[in-house]
């Protein structure tokens, strides 16, 4: 379940990203990093079911920078 929705969630992150860069439009650029964030999380739960507890608190401190770095610009913008 936790594999499915980290795919699904890349996926988006990955269109969003795209449209960004084609259509040099950054307006939806806390979206994608807010989603890329819940990524982040979801590797690390991953990470930690599997035993591999260095990985697994990278990707939870990855998420937490990524998480501030959205919600700032939410704030910003």
């Amino acid at each position: 379940m936790l594999k499915l929705l980290r795919i699904i969630l890349s996926v988006i992150v990955i269109l969003l990203a795209g449209y960004g860069l084609i259509n040099e439009n950054f307006a939806l650029q806390p979206y994608m990093m807010l989603l890329l964030s819940f990524v982040m999380l979801l590797l690390g739960i991953e990470e930690f079911q599997k035993g591999k507890k260095g990985a697994g608190w990278l990707s939870i401190v990855v998420f937490i920078l990524i998480l501030f770095v959205s919600i700032k610009s939410f704030i910003l913008k």
